[in-house]
C-alpha cells in the first residue's frame, strides 16, 4: 500500500481524544488486522519516523514489533499476548499490546534503555563477583607457588583475555614465564629476555601501576610473549601481581585482532583479579621459603635410623604428643666414641612441657651436651655444667636425663648410666629377666646442685638395656580409655624382648604403647635400646661417625 502524501503524521484513533493522543509522553501506535499502521501518536513518531498511518508493518517498523503484531493477531495463537523487546535506533522498546473494539490493536511503547542498562550492569557485577570468588577459592586451594601460578594463567586466559602470560620476578638472567592460550593447557618455560622489551613489564614486575592498554603497540610485543596457538594480537595489557610487600610478579593479557580492544573498566577488573591472584603466590611463596627454612632449623631434631657403632646396636623411636607434630619436648643422642675401644655417650632426656616451646629448650640442651662431649667420662661433672648453663638461661623449664656410656668388652658390653631425674633404664637378660639399673638423680636446670648416682651395667650377648621417658608408663588408655600402661605393664612387655635385636625391641614398645593410648590423648614418647649383639663384631661399623637424634 502506498501512503498518501497529505496524510497526517499522527491521527487519533478514537474520537474526542485528539489532543490527548498527540500530546502522549509515550510512544502509542495502532496497528491493523490486515498488517497497516492505523496511527501513530508524536512520541511514536519520532521513534519511528517511517510510520506513517497507511504504510506497511514491515516498511514501518523494526521486525521485531511487526514479528510481534503477527504473532499477537495469529488466530491460531489467542493467548499470545506478552510483551516484545527490540532494538529502536540506540534505544531498547517494550512492547505491550492491547486490542480495541474494532479489532485493531495498540502498542503500547516503553523504552526501557536505561533499565535493561541496569540490569545489563548489575549482571556482568554479578558475573564478576562470582568469578572473583571462584578465582579466590582456586587460588587458595593450594600453598604450591607453582600451582598457584598455573591457576592465574588459566583463569586469566578463561575469563579476561583470549591468552595470558604470567611472568614471575627475575632471579638471574632468565625469566620463569608460564603461557595460557585459548586451548587452557599451562607451559611454563624458562626464557633469556629483557623484560624492558615489553612496554610496561619492567615497571609492573617492580610493582608500579600498570600502563594504559591503548598505550602499548600490539606490533611491539616480542615473540617470547606470544603464545604459538594465539595468532595475530590486536591488544595487549600489562598489570602488576602485587604480594606481600613486594610484588609477585606481572600478568600480560593478549587478545586476537578480531576482538575488541581493551576497555577501561576491563583493565580496572584485570588488576582486582591480579590483586587476588598476586596475594596468594605471594603467600605460596612465602610458605615454600618457610617450609624450605624450618627442614633445614630441624635436620637435626627428626629422628634418624640408628645401627651399630663399636660393634654395639643401638635403636630409637620418638612419637610427639601431638601427631601433627614432629619435635617435642622428649630426645635422645648417640655420640659415637673416637675408635672402637672408646665410650659411646648415649643421652635419653625429657624437658617439661610440649610442642615447640619446649623443642627449643631440647635444642639448647644438646647443643650444650655436644660441647661437653670431652667431659663425657664424668657424668656428674657433665650434669653439673649442664645445670649451671640451665639455669642462667631465660627458659624457665627443667629437665629429666639419664647418661649412659657405652662400649664393647669382648662379646658383652659395658655401661655406665646415670639418671637425673629420670626413670631408671631397665636391663633385659637373656632369659627374659628385667632388672632396674641402680642408679638415682636430681633434675637438672631447677636447683643450684645437682646429685646423681652412677650404676654399672654388663650386657651378655642378646641382652639389651632399654631408656625410655615416662610418656610410655604414663600413657593412658586401654579398655576404658583412663588406666595407665605402668611399670608392671612395660616390664612384662621387655621380658618378651629377650634375645631380640635393639630394633626389634624398640618397635615392640612403641607398638604396645600405641595400642594402648589408640586415639587419646599422650605425652612425648622416646624410646632407646642397648643391644649387645648375639654375634661377635670385631670391627666397629662406622665406628667413628656420630649417630644423632633428636625429637
Amino acid at each position: 500500500m502506498v501512503k498518501s502524501s497529505d496524510t497526517p503524521a499522527a491521527t487519533a484513533p478514537f474520537p474526542g481524544i485528539d489532543a490527548a493522543w498527540r500530546s502522549a509522553p509515550h510512544p502509542v501506535l495502532v496497528t491493523g488486522p490486515s498488517g497497516v499502521v492505523r496511527a501513530v501518536n508524536d512520541a511514536a513518531a519520532l521513534l519511528f519516523p517511517g510510520a506513517a498511518p497507511g504504510t506497511p508493518l514491515d516498511d514501518a517498523l523494526p521486525r521485531w514489533l511487526a514479528e510481534a503484531h503477527r504473532r499477537f493477531t495469529d488466530p491460531l495463537r489467542p493467548d499470545d499476548a506478552g510483551p516484545a523487546r527490540g532494538p529502536a535506533g540506540d534505544r531498547s522498546i517494550e512492547a505491550r499490546p492491547s486490542r480495541t473494539e474494532h479489532g485493531d490493536v495498540v502498542w503500547w511503547l516503553v523504552d526501557d534503555t536505561a533499565r535493561r542498562s541496569a540490569e545489563d550492569a548489575l549482571r556482568a557485577e554479578r558475573e564478576r563477583t562470582a568469578f572473583l570468588a571462584q578465582a579466590s577459592t582456586e587460588l587458595l586451594a593450594s600453598l604450591n607457588a607453582d600451582r598457584c601460578t598455573e591457576v592465574t594463567a588459566r583463569l586469566a586466559a578463561q575469563h579476561l583475555a583470549d591468552a595470558a602470560v604470567v611472568i614471575a620476578p627475575p632471579s638471574g638472567r632468565r625469566l620463569s614465564v608460564s603461557f595460557c592460550g585459548p586451548d587452557g593447557e599451562v607451559v611454563r618455560e624458562k626464557v633469556l629476555a629483557d623484560p624492558a622489551s615489553v612496554p610496561g613489564l619492567a615497571e609492573a614486575l617492580q610493582g608500579f601501576p600498570p600502563v594504559p592498554s591503548r598505550w602499548i603497540d600490539p606490533a611491539a610485543v616480542p615473540e617470547w610473549v606470544r603464545p604459538s596457538s594465539l595468532g595475530a594480537i590486536g591488544s595487549v595489557a600489562v598489570t602488576p601481581l602485587p604480594g606481600h610487600g613486594v610484588a609477585a610478579g606481572a600478568l600480560i593479557l593478549l587478545r586476537r585482532s578480531d576482538q575488541a580492544a581493551f576497555h577501561e573498566r576491563e583493565e580496572t577488573f584485570a588488576r582486582l583479579f591480579a590483586a587476588r591472584a598476586g596475594a596468594a603466590m605471594s603467600a605460596a611463596r612465602l610458605y615454600a621459603e618457610q617450609a624450605t627454612i624450618t627442614r633445614t632449623l630441624m635436620r637435626d631434631l627428626l629422628p634418624p635410623r640408628l645401627q651399630q657403632v663399636s660393634g654395639v646396636e643401638f635403636a630409637g623411636g620418638y612419637r610427639a604428643s601431638n601427631d601433627t607434630d614432629r619435635v617435642g619436648g622428649d630426645f635422645y643422642d648417640v655420640h659415637a666414641g673416637a675408635g672402637p675401644e672408646e665410650e659411646s655417650l648415649v643421652v635419653l632426656g625429657d624437658v617439661c612441657g610440649k610442642g615447640l616451646e619446649a623443642a627449643v629448650q631440647t635444642g639448647k640442651i644438646r647443643n650444650t651436651l655436644h660441647a661437653l662431649l670431652p667431659l663425657a667420662t664424668d657424668h656428674q661433672r657433665v650434669l653439673h655444667l649442664l645445670n649451671g648453663a640451665l639455669l642462667d638461661s631465660h627458659h624457665t623449664r627443667f629437665a629429666t636425663l639419664v647418661l649412659a656410656s657405652v662400649a664393647r668388652r669382648g662379646n658383652a658390653v659395658r655401661l655406665r648410666v646415670t639418671s637425673a631425674g629420670h626413670p631408671a633404664p631397665l636391663i633385659v637378660r637373656a632369659d627374659g629377666r628385667v632388672e632396674e639399673a641402680d642408679t638415682r638423680g636430681s633434675l637438672v636446670g631447677a636447683l643450684p646442685e645437682v646429685t646423681s648416682r652412677t650404676a654399672a651395667v654388663d650386657l651378655a650377648p642378646g641382652e639389651s638395656c632399654l631408656l625410655y621417658t615416662d610418656g610410655i608408663t604414663e600413657a593412658s588408655g586401654g579398655p576404658l580409655g583412663d588406666e595407665l600402661f605402668g611399670d608392671e605393664r612395660l616390664r612384662s612387655a621387655l621380658s618378651e624382648c629377650a634375645g631380640m635385636p635393639a630394633e626389634a625391641v624398640v618397635e615392640r614398645i612403641r607398638m604396645l604403647a600405641a595400642q594402648w593410648v589408640g586415639n587419646g590423648r599422650h605425652d612425648d614418647m622416646a624410646v632407646v635400646a642397648i643391644t649387645a649383639p648375639r654375634h661377635a663384631h670385631p670391627g666397629a661399623v662406622d665406628g667413628a661417625t656420630r649417630g644423632r637424634c633428636a625429637s
